[in-house]
Formats: C-alpha cells, structure tokens, sequence
C-alpha cells in the first residue's frame, strides 16, 4: 500500500509504500539476500503503482508474479499522530490487491516457484469470498505437493463484514498451513482464549505443525514437535514505533529456518531483529546486521 507518514511540518506527509506482507518481504530479503524472495499481489498500471513496483525490485525482490489491473489502483493509508499516538486512515477500497487471486494460473505458478509460502489474515480479508477460496485452495494444493506454508492471523475486524466471519476463515487458513505466528492480544481478544498456551493448542488442533506466538514485550510462547516453551525476549531501549514489530519478526523468523540449530535460538534471533526494528520510526527501517546472531 500506498503509507503517507507525517513530517515534523504541519500538514506535510512523506509518500512510501510498506504492508504486513510486504514488510516481511523486505526485511526477509534484507537478512538474507542469498534467497529469492518473491511478492504476489496485484497493482495498477498508473504512476504510483509503477513506483511502487520499481522500489520493490530496487530492494531485491523479485516482481515477475505481480499482474498489472488496467482498471484499479493501490491502496492507500494515511498515519496521524496525536500525543505521541498514531492512528491509521485506510482507502482500499478500489485497490487492486483486492482482486490478487482473480488469476488462478498465475497464482499456482507463484506458488510452483516457492518452497515457502507467507500470507496473512488480511491477505484474506481484502479478498471478496470467492477469491477467499480461490487463494486457500491454492494453498492447499501447494501444501500437498510439499511446500511449506506460513500463516501470519493479523486479525484486523474492520476488515470483515463480522467477528464471525473473521475467526471462521483464519481457522480455515490455519488448516492449509504449517506454521502459525499469531499475536496473543488480538487472540485472546477475538477467540476468548484463556491464557498463551490455549492459543497455541487451538491451532495446533487446526491442524499446524508449528505455533509461534507473540506476546509483546512478553515471552514468546512456541508449540513445536510436541514441545512447547517460552522464551523472553531481548530487552530492547525506547520503543519509537511497532507498526513493523511483527511483521520483522516473522521476517527473522523464516530467515533462519534453514540456519538455526533449536527454536530458541530461531525466535531469539527473530526478537532481536523486531527489537531494532521498533527503536526506529517507520516501517521498512536499516537493520544492523552485526547485532542478529543468525
């Protein structure tokens, strides 16, 4: 999407592009530039969807599988401050991401080229129904031919006619997929789970082989060939900004699936790598990589 931070300026706004899914993507491709990292999504054929794809493939991820809609545009949100505190205004309504899974072909050939597969609860909730099941079959289709599949809940309600709906279709996106990094506040909130672990349990039961769970600034809680444990996070300086915690977590995350030697090492890396993340301000922001232990 189209992001319109505010400058120290009144009533001045700097243009760039960022997004749950996206952001994982960048920072993924940032922390290991050895791995082709690929985004699938649908933009416009105007100047701004055109900028957005020339910054994607200036950081080095790869844009063959994003179709180009001759009639819809991007989407756009805008952040505003107040006393510290951001809010966010969103326009979606005619973005072209709304229709990524129209084309079913392209989708599978994405899919094809990928060993694993990221998406979100909001990847799902722009999508009208039919592209709901469209985007899941396919999914399961690529889990079957033994892909591995990601799921990030990011449980947005606005974004869904009701709660309802909601929780019904991000456990059917949990039954397609492998592993799971929920947050526990948004659960507990929406699914009335009674403590971390039943978070865990209830996806587990869905069907996923691994659950990470984030808790803030609280222990990461992980269900993982049967074995379950918290791990504290690193302790981290002033907070500026968490609109990228995690998503750059799940970034960490996946970049040291193929390096980690245990799951406590693979989330502590992931949590140093959100902990520099939230000092800055924005959502894409420069990592020091001489500070991340994978």
């Amino acid at each position: 999407m189209v992001e319109l931070a505010p400058l120290d300026q009144a009533n001045e706004f700097h243009m760039g592009f960022a997004g749950d899914t996206f952001n994982t993507s960048w920072y993924m491709r940032t922390l290991r530039p050895d791995v082709e990292t690929s985004y699938f999504t649908r933009v416009g054929t105007d100047a701004v969807s055109n900028a957005m794809l020339d910054m994607m493939s200036g950081a080095g991820v790869n844009t063959s599988f994003i179709a180009q809609d001759p009639v819809r545009s991007v989407g756009l949100y805008l952040i505003s401050l107040k006393d510290g505190e951001r809010s966010f205004s969103y326009w979606r309504e005619q973005s072209a991401a709304r229709k990524l899974a129209q084309d079913a072909e392209l989708l599978k050939r994405a899919m094809q080229d990928s060993d694993l597969i990221y998406f979100s609860g909001i990847s799902l909730a722009i999508l009208d129904p039919q592209g709901r099941q469209t985007l899941l079959d396919a999914l399961s289709a690529a889990r079957a031919d033994g892909k591995r599949i990601a799921f990030d809940s990011n449980l947005r309600p606005r974004l869904w006619a009701s709660t309802d709906e909601m929780t019904t279709m991000v456990m059917k996106a949990a039954a397609v997929s492998d592993i799971i990094l929920p947050s526990y506040d948004d659960e507990a909130d929406f699914f009335g789970d009674a403590n971390i672990e039943a978070t865990g349990i209830r996806y587990l039961g869905a069907g996923a082989k691994t659950v990470v769970i984030k808790n803030g600034a609280g222990a990461v809680h992980y269900i993982h060939e049967g074995f379950s444990h918290h791990i504290d996070p690193p302790a981290v300086g002033d907070i500026v900004d968490t609109t990228s915690a995690g998503d750059s977590f799940n970034a960490g995350f996946f970049a040291g699936l193929d390096r980690a030697t245990s799951m406590e090492e693979l989330i502590r890396s992931a949590s140093q790598i959100a902990g520099q993340v939230i000092g800055r301000k924005g959502a894409l922001v420069p990592l020091d990589l001489s500070k991340i232990t994978i």
